[in-house]
């Protein structure tokens, strides 16, 4: 699961390429079994030909130094770290890899994005190192998934079944916490059901109240 730092990250580093004239998408799987890069994205330049850039976002020396392969087959190729991490690491980063660093706002919430980057050191340019049109194939791929993402999500929980509904509620363990007061999700959803079934016997025993005096009422009246 990402950290909530690596989201951020790839948030900025989306708008970022977008405001340069990029396409860009996350999670790309490379052809000739170049691994899967974070982020990857495609410019086209002045002679109709493509530029491309690779992008791996750590956020610890661990996720650094681990030995998951590096996808760094673009024209240009980046390491995205935050500051603390990058101070520590940045003479390890070899010269023809480039280094962005993730600044965050200390008021996130008067921005429009949580943070910004500054290139502090720039790559070196090399050839592509896999089949171009494997790699736009695979750069559609990754959007096709992106697009089919946001439809499902357009088209909101109908498109799931309630079995995985279920199993998704129970996932929900008292580490995502998403609402605060250490109560997690499953467990909110179970009080919010039982809370509405209480409601609905109390409005149900009014209304026989309400019937049992109105016809009380009626038999005295009789009588």
């Amino acid at each position: 699961m990402k950290t909530s730092l690596t989201l951020q990250m790839e948030e900025v580093l989306y708008y970022y390429c977008r405001e340069n004239g990029d396409i860009v998408v996350e999670e790309v799987t490379m052809p000739e079994d170049q691994g899967i890069v974070d982020t990857l994205s495609c410019r086209l330049l002045a002679d109709n030909k493509f530029e491309w850039r690779c992008y791996e976002l750590k956020v610890s020396k661990a996720d650094f130094r681990s030995n998951a392969k590096l996808s760094f087959a673009g024209n240009y190729n980046y390491f995205v770290l935050p500051e603390a991490l990058a101070e520590k690491v940045k003479e390890e980063i070899p010269a023809h890899i480039g280094l962005m660093v993730y600044h965050q706002y200390l008021s996130p919430d008067s921005q429009t994005l949580p943070g910004y980057f500054t290139i502090e050191k720039k790559p070196q340019r090399q050839e592509l190192m896999v089949n171009e049109q494997a790699l736009i194939f695979r750069l559609i791929g990754a959007q096709a998934r992106e697009v089919g993402k946001a439809k499902q999500t357009a088209r909101g929980l109908r498109v799931f079944s309630t079995d995985q509904l279920y199993k998704e509620l129970k996932k929900r363990q008292p580490e995502y916490d998403l609402f605060g007061g250490g109560i997690n999700f499953y467990d909110r959803f179970i009080e919010d059901v039982n809370e509405q079934a209480v409601e609905a016997l109390k409005e149900e025993l009014e209304a026989t109240r309400a019937a049992y005096f109105e016809l009380e009422k009626r038999l005295l009246e009789e009588s």
